[in-house]
């Protein structure tokens, strides 16, 4: 089992680039790690709900489903 941290400064403007942390560190924790993300500069705002809703990368949900996934897995989330 590993220890994984994933870091996060993407939101909005680049919805691809926000998703990979939490795509990521979902499929880390499914697969036996620990896994940890990071937010950080415009990553922190995928913490407003409205953000996190309309925060969609193509192919995959909005960041609010991969983030309520992350927090249902009890991933830990630092800022």
């Amino acid at each position: 089992m590993a220890r994984l941290l994933f870091i996060c400064s993407f939101a909005i403007d680049d919805p691809t680039r926000a998703s990979f942390p939490f795509i990521d560190a979902n499929g880390a924790k499914e697969a036996g790690h620990e896994p940890r993300i990071h937010l950080r500069g415009d990553g922190v705002l995928l913490l407003k709900d409205i953000i996190a809703k309309n925060t969609v990368p193509p192919g995959w949900p909005p960041i609010q489903e991969l983030l309520a996934t992350s927090v249902s897995h009890q991933i830990p989330i630092t800022v």
